[in-house]
């Protein structure tokens, strides 16, 4: 494995178990039932984070092309902002 383009293996492992963390932390607020604006923003930080982390990392796109990395990003931004968006109508005034 050439290790410029795809990491290192400590790197990976410690990247994959802050996922495992986040993801048991996206569970734990869901299984508590929490709710409101806080809780939906704080809840899509860490999705954005983790969706980073995998196309970054974990599609070991990180030095690829930047065409790339604005596609896949881009295209993660693109679905937040929509999401972002219908939640935001869908708010009580």
């Amino acid at each position: 494995m050439h290790t410029d383009t795809h990491g290192n293996p400590t790197r990976a492992t410690i990247l994959w178990l802050l996922l495992i963390v986040a993801t048991v932390l996206t569970w734990a607020v869901g299984e508590r039932g929490s709710s409101g604006v806080l809780i939906v923003a704080f809840l899509a930080v860490l999705s954005i984070a983790k969706g980073s982390v995998i196309i970054l990392d974990f599609m070991a796109l990180r030095r690829a092309p930047l065409m790339w990395r604005v596609l896949t990003l881009g295209w993660m931004a693109l679905v937040w902002a929509l999401i972002g968006l219908a939640y935001w109508n869908g708010m009580p005034t």
